[in-house]
C-alpha cells in the first residue's frame, strides 16, 4: 500500500476515533500518522516517503519565509516616500525539467511579492522573470535557483 495514502486513512481514522472532522484534527492525525508510520518504516522497506514529505515541508516553509520577507520588502517601498526599485527582467536558466517542476517554480516566484514570471522559452530551458528590485540581476538569479527552484526539484525527486 502506498504510504501516503495509508497516512490520509490514518489520519482520518484519527478524526472519526476524536469525533470531529475539522481541518486542525485531520492535520494532527496526519502528524500522528506520520510519526507512527515513522516508527514503522522498518517494515516497509526502502521508501522515500519520508524524505519526500520533509522536502515538501521545508519547500513550504521556504515559500512562507519568501512571502514574508518580499511582502514586507514591497510594502516598505510603498510606504516611504524614497522609492528604491529597480525593475528588471532576467532570463534564469533553468534546471527543471519536467512541466509540473516547471509550473511549480513559476507559480512560486508569481505569487512572491516583487517577482512575476512572464514567459518560459519554447526550448523550456529559461524562464523569464520580472523582478521588482534588480540590483544585481545575477544576484536574483542566484538566489531564484538556489532557493525555490532547487528546493522544488529536490521535493519532486
Amino acid at each position: 500500500m502506498n504510504l501516503l495514502a495509508l497516512n490520509v486513512f490514518l489520519a482520518i481514522g484519527w478524526a472519526s476515533l476524536i469525533g470531529s472532522f475539522s481541518l486542525g484534527s485531520l492535520a494532527t492525525g496526519f502528524v500522528v500518522g506520520y510519526i507512527a508510520l515513522w516508527v514503522a518504516r522498518p517494515l516497509f522497506g526502502e521508501n522515500t516517503y519520508f524524505l519526500r514529505v520533509y522536502r515538501v515541508i521545508r519547500l513550504a516553509v521556504l515559500f512562507l519565509y519568501e512571502l514574508l520577507v518580499s511582502s514586507l520588502r514591497v510594502a516598505w517601498d510603498v510606504v516611504t516616500p524614497a522609492h528604491r526599485s529597480q525593475p528588471g527582467i532576467i532570463a534564469m536558466p533553468l534546471d527543471a525539467k519536467g512541466d509540473t517542476e516547471i509550473l511549480l517554480v513559476a507559480s512560486l516566484i508569481s505569487l512572491t511579492p516583487g517577482t512575476l514570471s512572464l514567459d518560459v522559452s519554447p526550448d523550456r530551458k529559461t524562464l523569464y522573470v520580472h523582478g521588482m528590485f534588480v540590483e544585481d540581476p545575477e544576484a536574483l538569479k542566484q538566489e531564484l535557483k538556489q532557493g525555490m527552484e532547487r528546493s522544488v526539484i529536490e521535493a519532486m525527486e
